[in-house]
Protein backbone atom coordinates (compact mmCIF):
# COMPACT_ATOMS: atom_id res chain seq x y z
CA UNK A 1 0.00 0.00 0.00
CA UNK A 2 1.26 3.48 -0.78
CA UNK A 3 1.72 5.70 2.30
CA UNK A 4 -0.77 8.47 2.94
CA UNK A 5 0.45 11.95 1.99
CA UNK A 6 2.50 13.53 4.75
CA UNK A 7 1.85 16.91 6.32
CA UNK A 8 2.53 19.67 3.86
CA UNK A 9 1.58 17.63 0.79
CA UNK A 10 -1.53 18.71 -1.18
CA UNK A 11 -4.83 17.70 0.41
CA UNK A 12 -7.77 16.36 -1.58
CA UNK A 13 -9.38 19.77 -1.32
CA UNK A 14 -6.22 21.28 -2.85
CA UNK A 15 -6.18 18.66 -5.59
CA UNK A 16 -9.82 19.30 -6.52
CA UNK A 17 -9.30 23.07 -6.40
CA UNK A 18 -6.27 22.72 -8.70
CA UNK A 19 -8.30 20.72 -11.24
CA UNK A 20 -11.05 23.35 -11.18
CA UNK A 21 -8.50 26.15 -11.61
CA UNK A 22 -7.00 24.33 -14.59
CA UNK A 23 -10.17 23.18 -16.38
CA UNK A 24 -13.03 25.23 -14.93
CA UNK A 25 -16.02 24.06 -12.86
CA UNK A 26 -16.43 20.27 -12.94
CA UNK A 27 -19.57 18.08 -13.11
CA UNK A 28 -20.83 16.90 -9.73
CA UNK A 29 -20.07 13.32 -10.81
CA UNK A 30 -16.40 14.23 -11.20
CA UNK A 31 -16.36 15.92 -7.79
CA UNK A 32 -17.97 12.82 -6.23
CA UNK A 33 -15.49 10.54 -8.01
CA UNK A 34 -12.53 12.50 -6.65
CA UNK A 35 -13.98 12.55 -3.13
CA UNK A 36 -14.55 8.80 -3.06
CA UNK A 37 -11.91 7.23 -5.29
CA UNK A 38 -8.94 9.56 -5.82
CA UNK A 39 -5.84 7.42 -5.16
CA UNK A 40 -4.48 7.81 -1.61
CA UNK A 41 -6.85 10.66 -0.75
CA UNK A 42 -10.40 9.53 -1.67
CA UNK A 43 -12.74 8.19 0.99
CA UNK A 44 -12.50 4.56 -0.15
CA UNK A 45 -8.81 4.83 -1.04
CA UNK A 46 -7.52 5.96 2.35
CA UNK A 47 -6.14 3.56 4.95
CA UNK A 48 -8.89 4.01 7.52
CA UNK A 49 -11.95 2.14 8.74
CA UNK A 50 -15.17 3.01 6.91
CA UNK A 51 -17.49 0.24 8.13
CA UNK A 52 -19.07 -0.81 11.40
CA UNK A 53 -18.88 0.73 14.87
CA UNK A 54 -15.36 2.08 14.34
CA UNK A 55 -16.25 3.57 10.95
CA UNK A 56 -18.93 5.83 9.51
CA UNK A 57 -21.87 3.54 8.69
CA UNK A 58 -23.23 0.00 8.99
CA UNK A 59 -24.07 -2.43 6.20
CA UNK A 60 -26.41 -5.41 6.55
CA UNK A 61 -23.42 -7.71 7.09
CA UNK A 62 -22.35 -5.59 10.06
CA UNK A 63 -25.72 -6.20 11.76
CA UNK A 64 -25.60 -10.01 11.97
CA UNK A 65 -24.19 -13.01 10.11
CA UNK A 66 -27.77 -14.09 9.29
CA UNK A 67 -27.72 -11.72 6.30
CA UNK A 68 -24.94 -13.76 4.67
CA UNK A 69 -26.50 -17.02 5.82
CA UNK A 70 -29.86 -16.24 4.22
CA UNK A 71 -28.17 -15.13 1.02
CA UNK A 72 -26.15 -18.37 1.04
CA UNK A 73 -29.48 -20.20 1.09
CA UNK A 74 -30.68 -18.13 -1.87
CA UNK A 75 -27.43 -18.66 -3.78
CA UNK A 76 -27.68 -22.41 -3.21
CA UNK A 77 -31.21 -22.33 -4.66
CA UNK A 78 -29.94 -20.39 -7.68
CA UNK A 79 -27.21 -23.02 -8.11
CA UNK A 80 -29.84 -25.79 -8.14
CA UNK A 81 -31.88 -23.84 -10.70
CA UNK A 82 -28.77 -23.93 -12.91
CA UNK A 83 -28.82 -27.74 -12.59
CA UNK A 84 -26.19 -27.87 -9.84
CA UNK A 85 -23.08 -27.29 -11.99
CA UNK A 86 -19.74 -28.64 -10.77
CA UNK A 87 -18.39 -25.08 -10.68
CA UNK A 88 -20.16 -21.75 -10.21
CA UNK A 89 -18.44 -18.38 -9.89
CA UNK A 90 -19.99 -16.20 -7.18
CA UNK A 91 -18.87 -12.65 -8.02
CA UNK A 92 -19.36 -9.95 -5.40
CA UNK A 93 -19.08 -6.29 -6.38
CA UNK A 94 -17.76 -3.87 -3.76
CA UNK A 95 -17.35 -6.44 -0.94
CA UNK A 96 -16.05 -3.99 1.66
CA UNK A 97 -14.26 -5.79 4.51
CA UNK A 98 -15.33 -9.26 3.36
CA UNK A 99 -17.70 -10.07 6.23
CA UNK A 100 -20.49 -11.06 3.86
CA UNK A 101 -18.24 -13.31 1.79
CA UNK A 102 -16.91 -14.98 4.92
CA UNK A 103 -20.44 -15.59 6.24
CA UNK A 104 -21.57 -17.06 2.91
CA UNK A 105 -18.55 -19.34 2.57
CA UNK A 106 -18.59 -20.52 6.19
CA UNK A 107 -22.33 -21.17 6.28
CA UNK A 108 -22.36 -22.88 2.89
CA UNK A 109 -19.62 -25.26 4.04
CA UNK A 110 -21.70 -26.10 7.11
CA UNK A 111 -25.21 -26.25 5.64
CA UNK A 112 -24.85 -26.81 1.89
CA UNK A 113 -21.76 -29.00 1.32
CA UNK A 114 -22.53 -29.89 -2.31
CA UNK A 115 -22.99 -26.23 -3.21
CA UNK A 116 -19.96 -25.27 -1.15
CA UNK A 117 -17.51 -27.41 -3.07
CA UNK A 118 -18.72 -25.96 -6.37
CA UNK A 119 -18.32 -22.28 -5.40
CA UNK A 120 -15.42 -20.16 -6.59
CA UNK A 121 -15.88 -16.82 -4.80
CA UNK A 122 -14.51 -13.83 -6.75
CA UNK A 123 -14.41 -10.43 -5.06
CA UNK A 124 -14.17 -7.21 -7.10
CA UNK A 125 -12.79 -4.24 -5.18
CA UNK A 126 -11.24 -1.11 -6.73
CA UNK A 127 -9.59 0.15 -3.54
CA UNK A 128 -6.11 -1.22 -2.85
CA UNK A 129 -6.60 -0.54 0.85
CA UNK A 130 -9.81 -2.58 0.94
CA UNK A 131 -8.30 -5.38 -1.15
CA UNK A 132 -5.71 -5.80 1.59
CA UNK A 133 -8.47 -5.98 4.21
CA UNK A 134 -10.27 -8.59 2.12
CA UNK A 135 -7.18 -10.77 1.87
CA UNK A 136 -6.71 -10.58 5.64
CA UNK A 137 -10.35 -11.38 6.42
CA UNK A 138 -10.59 -14.23 3.93
CA UNK A 139 -7.07 -15.66 4.18
CA UNK A 140 -8.16 -19.27 4.98
CA UNK A 141 -10.54 -19.32 1.99
CA UNK A 142 -7.94 -17.71 -0.28
CA UNK A 143 -5.28 -20.20 0.81
CA UNK A 144 -7.50 -23.17 0.01
CA UNK A 145 -8.28 -21.78 -3.45
CA UNK A 146 -11.97 -21.07 -2.88
CA UNK A 147 -11.68 -17.28 -3.01
CA UNK A 148 -9.81 -14.64 -5.06
CA UNK A 149 -9.65 -10.85 -4.99
CA UNK A 150 -9.61 -8.68 -8.16
CA UNK A 151 -9.53 -4.98 -8.98
CA UNK A 152 -12.07 -5.10 -11.84
CA UNK A 153 -15.04 -7.21 -12.94
CA UNK A 154 -13.31 -7.98 -16.22
CA UNK A 155 -10.35 -9.50 -14.34
CA UNK A 156 -12.71 -11.59 -12.23
CA UNK A 157 -14.66 -12.75 -15.27
CA UNK A 158 -11.45 -14.10 -16.72
CA UNK A 159 -11.52 -16.69 -13.93
CA UNK A 160 -15.22 -17.53 -14.24
CA UNK A 161 -16.61 -20.46 -16.15
CA UNK A 162 -20.02 -20.83 -17.76
CA UNK A 163 -22.13 -20.44 -14.61
CA UNK A 164 -22.14 -17.26 -12.54
CA UNK A 165 -24.00 -15.49 -9.76
CA UNK A 166 -23.26 -11.76 -9.56
CA UNK A 167 -24.09 -10.03 -6.29
CA UNK A 168 -23.81 -6.44 -5.11
CA UNK A 169 -24.89 -5.03 -1.74
CA UNK A 170 -24.72 -1.23 -1.46
CA UNK A 171 -22.57 -1.04 -4.56
CA UNK A 172 -24.54 1.22 -6.89
CA UNK A 173 -25.27 3.88 -4.25
CA UNK A 174 -21.56 4.77 -4.18
CA UNK A 175 -21.24 5.34 -7.94
CA UNK A 176 -20.84 9.00 -8.98
CA UNK A 177 -24.01 10.68 -10.26
CA UNK A 178 -24.92 13.80 -12.18
CA UNK A 179 -27.05 16.27 -10.23
CA UNK A 180 -29.74 18.17 -12.12
CA UNK A 181 -31.07 21.23 -10.33
CA UNK A 182 -34.11 23.19 -11.48
CA UNK A 183 -31.56 25.76 -12.68
CA UNK A 184 -29.53 23.26 -14.71
CA UNK A 185 -26.87 20.57 -14.41
CA UNK A 186 -24.64 21.23 -11.39
CA UNK A 187 -21.02 22.27 -11.88
CA UNK A 188 -18.69 22.56 -8.90
CA UNK A 189 -16.37 25.56 -8.76
CA UNK A 190 -13.97 26.91 -6.13
CA UNK A 191 -13.98 30.50 -4.92
CA UNK A 192 -12.46 32.13 -1.86
CA UNK A 193 -11.50 28.83 -0.30
CA UNK A 194 -14.86 27.12 -0.68
CA UNK A 195 -16.71 24.98 -3.22
CA UNK A 196 -19.57 26.73 -5.02
CA UNK A 197 -22.18 25.56 -7.50
CA UNK A 198 -22.90 26.93 -10.94
CA UNK A 199 -25.27 25.54 -13.55
CA UNK A 200 -25.23 24.67 -17.25
CA UNK A 201 -27.90 23.31 -19.56
CA UNK A 202 -28.38 19.54 -19.02
CA UNK A 203 -26.73 17.36 -21.62
CA UNK A 204 -28.67 15.23 -24.08
CA UNK A 205 -27.75 12.11 -22.08
CA UNK A 206 -28.97 13.67 -18.83
CA UNK A 207 -32.28 14.76 -20.38
CA UNK A 208 -32.78 11.35 -21.95
CA UNK A 209 -32.20 9.64 -18.60
CA UNK A 210 -34.76 11.83 -16.85
CA UNK A 211 -37.25 11.37 -19.72
CA UNK A 212 -36.98 7.57 -19.65
CA UNK A 213 -36.29 6.66 -16.05
CA UNK A 214 -36.91 9.61 -13.75
CA UNK A 215 -38.46 13.06 -13.54
CA UNK A 216 -37.30 16.55 -14.34
CA UNK A 217 -36.84 18.75 -11.26
CA UNK A 218 -39.61 21.16 -10.43
CA UNK A 219 -39.02 24.63 -8.98
CA UNK A 220 -36.48 24.53 -6.10
CA UNK A 221 -35.88 20.81 -6.67
CA UNK A 222 -32.97 18.71 -7.81
CA UNK A 223 -32.69 15.08 -8.89
CA UNK A 224 -29.89 12.72 -9.82
CA UNK A 225 -29.06 11.23 -13.21
CA UNK A 226 -26.84 8.20 -12.46
CA UNK A 227 -25.42 7.76 -15.94
CA UNK A 228 -22.46 5.73 -14.68
CA UNK A 229 -24.85 3.14 -13.20
CA UNK A 230 -26.13 2.41 -16.71
CA UNK A 231 -22.57 1.81 -17.88
CA UNK A 232 -22.02 -0.57 -14.97
CA UNK A 233 -25.19 -2.50 -15.83
CA UNK A 234 -23.88 -2.86 -19.36
CA UNK A 235 -20.55 -4.19 -18.03
CA UNK A 236 -22.35 -6.63 -15.75
CA UNK A 237 -24.75 -7.81 -18.46
CA UNK A 238 -21.86 -8.36 -20.87
CA UNK A 239 -20.45 -10.91 -18.42
CA UNK A 240 -23.57 -13.01 -18.87
CA UNK A 241 -23.42 -13.00 -22.67
CA UNK A 242 -22.19 -16.59 -23.06
CA UNK A 243 -23.03 -17.73 -19.55
CA UNK A 244 -25.89 -18.97 -17.43
CA UNK A 245 -26.71 -17.36 -14.12
CA UNK A 246 -28.35 -14.85 -11.82
CA UNK A 247 -27.85 -11.24 -10.78
CA UNK A 248 -28.87 -9.97 -7.32
CA UNK A 249 -28.51 -6.28 -6.39
CA UNK A 250 -29.44 -4.86 -2.97
CA UNK A 251 -29.43 -1.15 -2.21
CA UNK A 252 -31.53 1.68 -0.88
CA UNK A 253 -33.41 3.09 -3.82
CA UNK A 254 -36.63 3.75 -5.66
CA UNK A 255 -38.65 3.28 -8.83
CA UNK A 256 -39.71 5.90 -11.33
CA UNK A 257 -43.28 5.55 -10.09
CA UNK A 258 -42.14 6.63 -6.63
CA UNK A 259 -40.37 9.65 -8.10
CA UNK A 260 -43.49 10.59 -10.05
CA UNK A 261 -45.35 10.49 -6.74
CA UNK A 262 -42.95 13.12 -5.39
CA UNK A 263 -40.54 10.91 -3.47
CA UNK A 264 -36.77 10.31 -3.72
CA UNK A 265 -35.75 13.68 -5.11
CA UNK A 266 -32.42 15.19 -4.04
CA UNK A 267 -31.17 12.01 -2.39
CA UNK A 268 -27.47 12.91 -2.03
CA UNK A 269 -26.42 11.98 1.51
CA UNK A 270 -23.11 11.94 3.36
CA UNK A 271 -22.04 9.83 6.33
CA UNK A 272 -19.27 10.48 8.80
CA UNK A 273 -18.89 8.90 12.25
CA UNK A 274 -22.46 7.57 12.05
CA UNK A 275 -23.85 11.06 11.48
CA UNK A 276 -25.79 11.87 8.33
CA UNK A 277 -25.41 15.12 6.42
CA UNK A 278 -26.73 16.49 3.14
CA UNK A 279 -23.64 18.64 2.47
CA UNK A 280 -21.17 16.92 0.11
CA UNK A 281 -18.78 19.89 0.11
CA UNK A 282 -17.64 19.50 3.70
CA UNK A 283 -14.55 17.41 4.49
CA UNK A 284 -13.87 16.00 0.98
CA UNK A 285 -12.37 12.53 1.24
CA UNK A 286 -13.36 12.18 4.90
CA UNK A 287 -17.05 11.34 4.46
CA UNK A 288 -19.00 8.88 2.37
CA UNK A 289 -21.18 10.39 -0.37
CA UNK A 290 -24.12 8.36 -1.64
CA UNK A 291 -27.23 8.66 -3.82
CA UNK A 292 -30.32 6.49 -3.79
CA UNK A 293 -30.45 3.95 -6.61
CA UNK A 294 -32.88 4.23 -9.53
CA UNK A 295 -33.99 0.60 -9.88
CA UNK A 296 -36.25 1.37 -12.84
CA UNK A 297 -33.16 2.43 -14.79
CA UNK A 298 -31.04 -0.54 -13.68
CA UNK A 299 -33.70 -3.09 -14.56
CA UNK A 300 -34.50 -1.50 -17.91
CA UNK A 301 -30.84 -1.31 -18.93
CA UNK A 302 -30.32 -4.93 -17.86
CA UNK A 303 -33.26 -6.02 -20.02
CA UNK A 304 -31.96 -3.95 -22.94
CA UNK A 305 -28.68 -5.87 -22.61
CA UNK A 306 -30.29 -9.31 -22.65
CA UNK A 307 -31.04 -10.09 -19.00
CA UNK A 308 -34.44 -11.31 -17.81
CA UNK A 309 -36.13 -9.34 -15.02
CA UNK A 310 -37.33 -11.69 -12.28
CA UNK A 311 -38.59 -9.19 -9.73
CA UNK A 312 -38.02 -6.19 -7.50
CA UNK A 313 -38.90 -6.58 -3.81
CA UNK A 314 -38.07 -4.90 -0.54
CA UNK A 315 -35.29 -6.39 1.59
CA UNK A 316 -37.98 -7.33 4.10
CA UNK A 317 -39.96 -9.30 1.51
CA UNK A 318 -36.78 -10.88 0.19
CA UNK A 319 -35.36 -12.09 3.50
CA UNK A 320 -38.73 -13.25 4.85
CA UNK A 321 -39.32 -15.20 1.63
CA UNK A 322 -35.99 -16.97 2.06
CA UNK A 323 -36.24 -17.58 5.79
CA UNK A 324 -39.87 -18.42 6.46
CA UNK A 325 -39.65 -22.10 5.45
CA UNK A 326 -36.97 -22.78 8.08
CA UNK A 327 -38.41 -20.24 10.55
CA UNK A 328 -35.11 -18.36 10.33
CA UNK A 329 -33.13 -21.26 11.74
CA UNK A 330 -30.07 -19.70 10.08
CA UNK A 331 -30.26 -16.88 12.63
CA UNK A 332 -30.94 -18.85 15.81
CA UNK A 333 -28.93 -22.02 15.32
CA UNK A 334 -25.91 -20.77 17.29
CA UNK A 335 -27.84 -19.19 20.18
CA UNK A 336 -28.33 -21.41 23.22
CA UNK A 337 -29.21 -18.96 25.99
CA UNK A 338 -32.47 -16.96 26.00
CA UNK A 339 -30.59 -13.66 26.09
CA UNK A 340 -28.53 -14.71 23.06
CA UNK A 341 -31.65 -15.57 21.10
CA UNK A 342 -33.31 -12.31 22.15
CA UNK A 343 -30.30 -10.34 20.87
CA UNK A 344 -30.40 -12.19 17.53
CA UNK A 345 -34.15 -11.51 17.25
CA UNK A 346 -33.51 -7.77 17.61
CA UNK A 347 -30.77 -7.87 14.97
CA UNK A 348 -32.99 -9.82 12.58
CA UNK A 349 -35.80 -7.34 13.20
CA UNK A 350 -33.49 -4.51 12.14
CA UNK A 351 -32.82 -6.28 8.83
CA UNK A 352 -36.48 -6.96 7.99
CA UNK A 353 -38.48 -4.32 9.85
CA UNK A 354 -39.87 -1.35 7.89
CA UNK A 355 -38.49 0.83 10.70
CA UNK A 356 -35.00 -0.58 10.09
CA UNK A 357 -33.51 -1.63 6.76
CA UNK A 358 -36.47 -3.75 5.65
CA UNK A 359 -38.39 -1.31 3.45
CA UNK A 360 -35.60 1.17 2.76
CA UNK A 361 -33.58 -1.38 0.80
CA UNK A 362 -34.74 -2.91 -2.48
CA UNK A 363 -33.63 -6.18 -4.08
CA UNK A 364 -33.46 -6.56 -7.86
CA UNK A 365 -33.19 -10.10 -9.23
CA UNK A 366 -32.40 -10.89 -12.87
CA UNK A 367 -31.22 -13.97 -14.77
CA UNK A 368 -29.75 -15.13 -18.06
CA UNK A 369 -30.12 -18.46 -19.89
CA UNK A 370 -31.74 -20.21 -16.91
CA UNK A 371 -34.30 -22.49 -18.55
CA UNK A 372 -37.60 -23.24 -16.81
CA UNK A 373 -36.47 -21.70 -13.54
CA UNK A 374 -38.99 -21.85 -10.71
CA UNK A 375 -39.72 -18.63 -8.77
CA UNK A 376 -36.94 -18.06 -6.26
CA UNK A 377 -37.85 -18.14 -2.59
CA UNK A 378 -36.72 -14.53 -2.24
CA UNK A 379 -39.55 -13.53 -4.60
CA UNK A 380 -42.36 -15.37 -2.79
CA UNK A 381 -43.76 -12.14 -1.39
CA UNK A 382 -43.34 -10.06 -4.56
CA UNK A 383 -46.24 -7.72 -5.16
Amino acid sequence: MKPAPEAGEPSLRDRIAHEIARAGPIPFSRYMELCLYEPELGYYSRAREQFGKAGDFYTSSDVHAVFGRLLARQFEEMWREMNSPACVALIELGPGRGLFARDVLDWSAKQFPDFSVSVHYLLVEQSEHLREKLRACLRPHIDDGRCEVFDSPEAAMGQAGGNIIVFGNEFFDALPVEVIDHRGSVRVGYENGRFVETFVAPSAAENEFLDRYGVHPEDRERVEAPLLSLSWMERIASAFRDRCGFLALIDYGYTREEQLAGRHRDTIMCYRRHTASSSPYEAPGEQDITAHVNFTALQARGVDCGLEALGLVTQSQFLIGIGEETEFADAFQDGQLPQERAKVALQLKHLISPAGMGDTFQVLLMSHNVANAKPLSGLKLAR
